[in-house]
C-alpha cells in the first residue's frame, strides 16, 4: 500500500484531535555480520490517530520518524526484559514486529486497549454487533405494540376507579373547608373506628375543651347576639365538624362586634 508522505506528514502534525498520545520505548535490534547483539530501546513520542500510529523524534518535533499501519495486526503482552512491555505483531510471516514498553502499569493496559481498538476490522464488528442488538429491539418493539393490552389497562380503569380497591394511603381524603374530617370511621376501610395506640396504632387527638362564652353574666346567662342553642359548644364525640365549629365560636365574636358597635354610636368608648 503506498501513501502520500507529504499527506501524511500533514495529517500527523494537525489539530485532529488524536486518539492515544505519549511517551514510549520502542525496541531497536542491531545486526551486525551475523551477530545479534541485545537489543536496546529507543523513547519516542507516539501519536494515534484513526488506525494510524505515528511515533517522533520529541513531543514537539514536526516531522514524525515513522508510522505503523494497523491492520491486519494483533496486539498483545509479551515477555521481554523490560517490565511493562507489549508488542503488535502482524499477520504476515515476514512482516515485523513492534515491541514497545510503557512507563507503568495503567499506561500498558491504555495502550494495548487503544491500539486494539484502532482498526477496521475491530470497527466493522462493533458496527455489526450494534446493528444485531438494533434489529432484536426493532422486534421486541414490533411485539409489544401487536400485543393486546386492553383487558390488562380495562382492569386498571376499574381499579382506580372503584376506592374500596385503593389501598389506604392512595385512598383520597374528604376535606373540609381544608381539613380533613376524622373520629367517624368514614377514612378506614370497613368503617372500623381509629383503633388507639394500646393496639399498635396512634388515635386521632383529643377533642378540645368546652368553653363558656366570655360575654356570658355570671349566672351563666348567653351574651347578647347568642342565639340559645348556640350557648353550648357542639363539640362531642359525635361532632367533629370543623364547620360547626367554626360558626359557633364565631357566634361570640360577632356578638362582641355588635355591642362595641352599639357603644361606639352612644358615644361609649
Amino acid at each position: 500500500m503506498k501513501l502520500n508522505e507529504r499527506s501524511v506528514a500533514h495529517y500527523a502534525t494537525c489539530d485532529s484531535p488524536a486518539d492515544h498520545a505519549g511517551f514510549l520505548r520502542k525496541r531497536v535490534e542491531r545486526h551486525h555480520h551475523h551477530t545479534h547483539h541485545a537489543p536496546s530501546y529507543q523513547r519516542r513520542w507516539f501519536v494515534l490517530k484513526g488506525n494510524l500510529l505515528f511515533y517522533f523524534e520529541e513531543r514537539d518535533s514536526r516531522e514524525p520518524m515513522g508510522l505503523v499501519v494497523l491492520e491486519g495486526c494483533t496486539v498483545e503482552l509479551c515477555e521481554a526484559a523490560e517490565e511493562f512491555a507489549f508488542a503488535i505483531r502482524f499477520d504476515d510471516a515476514g512482516a515485523r514486529a513492534y515491541v514497545l514498553v510503557a512507563d507503568g502499569h495503567a499506561a500498558m493496559e491504555a495502550w494495548v486497549k487503544a491500539l486494539s481498538r484502532a482498526s477496521f476490522d475491530y470497527m466493522r464488528l462493533v458496527v455489526r454487533e450494534l446493528e444485531k442488538q438494533l434489529e432484536e429491539a426493532c422486534k421486541s418493539l414490533a411485539a409489544c405494540r401487536k400485543s393486546p393490552r386492553k383487558s390488562s389497562s380495562s382492569g386498571r380503569k376499574r381499579h382506580l376507579s372503584n376506592p374500596a380497591l385503593l389501598p389506604l394511603q392512595e385512598k383520597p381524603a374528604v376535606l373540609e373547608n381544608g381539613y380533613s374530617t376524622w373520629g367517624s370511621g368514614d377514612d378506614v376501610p370497613g368503617g372500623a373506628a381509629c383503633p388507639d395506640r394500646d393496639e399498635g396504632h396512634t388515635k386521632p387527638p383529643p377533642l378540645p375543651p368546652r368553653r363558656r362564652s366570655a360575654a356570658s353574666s355570671t349566672a351563666g346567662s348567653p351574651a347578647p347576639g347568642l342565639s340559645p342553642a348556640m350557648t353550648e359548644s357542639p363539640v362531642s364525640p359525635e361532632t367533629a365538624c370543623f364547620s360547626k365549629l367554626h360558626n359557633w365560636y364565631g357566634q361570640e365574636i360577632a356578638a362582641l362586634r355588635r355591642e362595641w358597635q352599639e357603644r361606639q354610636k352612644r358615644g361609649h368608648p
